[in-house]
């Protein structure tokens, strides 16, 4: 049964998010909250990953020094912060205190195109048994399986269209029966594995997914689509509802950029971050 799609009316709040005088957004591809509902606003900017209370006050500044180039970012269930960098080819892993604790991949140095990590990855995601899936992504056409301790345990994929082919890998999440999404954006699906790298199945007909979140108090996932669009499903695929129009606006609730990136807190707020524009990003709470 498709849920009652009153229950997901969301309205945006404005002017959300205070930085210190100063200060000023860059491009934003991507957000995600703890489980204490601290926001972490990863930015191409002076300071690339700021932290925010639910409220949108101003909590600490991570990274200066180490963070280069922001494209993905996962939290997981201890607090542990994980921030993919693009061109800089590697995937950072901070404590919830902000301190440097793993670093998948060299800094700075491509593995080149023949499927070894990483070249241009794009995100990261856990699975229950702790090990990381790591989407890569711009370069290499792939997904990447790491056990806790960065050990490299399997990779799938090539180049096209077919099943368990990509053309762009955007995102990588795992939702709570262990199955791996994978945004597949420019052949705009979601392809569906084992934690084996096994095809299950794809949805098709999407705008150019580009990161989902699943709630965890429900089976529904949330939809980031690069053409100015989010929609929300059940995890069997019905549509409960959509919006963003597929067009650039400038309105409160719709997009001026383009999603790239979502995350929902333990209170049911939204946070979506866009790419093509600095400075968006928008918290969204459920219509009473």
């Amino acid at each position: 049964m498709v849920p009652d799609s009153s229950k997901y009316v969301f309205k945006a709040i404005n002017n959300w998010g205070k930085l210190p005088e100063g200060w000023i957004w860059g491009l934003i591809p991507a957000v995600a909250c703890d489980s204490q509902d601290r926001v972490y606003v990863f930015s191409r900017s002076e300071h690339h990953l700021v932290v925010f209370d639910h409220e949108g006050n101003f909590l600490d500044s991570w990274g200066d020094g180490v963070l280069r180039d922001a494209h993905g970012i996962y939290v997981d269930a201890e607090d542990n912060v994980y921030c993919t960098e693009n061109s800089n080819h590697c995937i950072y892993k901070f404590s919830r205190h902000g301190e440097l604790v793993m670093t998948f991949g060299t800094p700075g140095i491509s593995a080149g195109k023949d499927g070894v990590p990483f070249n241009q990855p794009t995100d990261v995601a856990i699975a229950s048994t702790g090990d990381l899936f790591i989407s890569d992504g711009y370069r290499n056409t792939r997904v990447h399986k790491f056990s806790q301790d960065g050990k490299l345990l399997l990779s799938w994929g090539e180049p096209g269209t077919g099943l368990g082919q990509f053309t762009l890998p955007h995102c990588v999440r795992v939702d709570r029966h262990d199955r791996v999404w994978v945004c597949d954006r420019e052949n705009h699906r979601i392809q569906i594995f084992d934690i084996d790298g096994n095809y299950l199945t794809e949805w098709t007909g999407l705008k150019r997914p580009a990161t989902i979140f699943f709630d965890p108090n429900e089976d529904v996932v949330y939809i980031a689509e690069l053409d100015y669009q989010v929609s929300i499903y059940t995890l069997d695929g019905e549509l409960i509802t959509q919006w963003g129009g597929g067009r650039s606006s400038d309105k409160p609730g719709e997009f001026l950029g383009c999603p790239h990136g979502i995350w929902m807190d333990s209170r049911g707020a939204l946070y979506i971050s866009e790419v093509g524009v600095d400075g968006r990003l928008q918290k969204f709470v459920r219509q009473e």
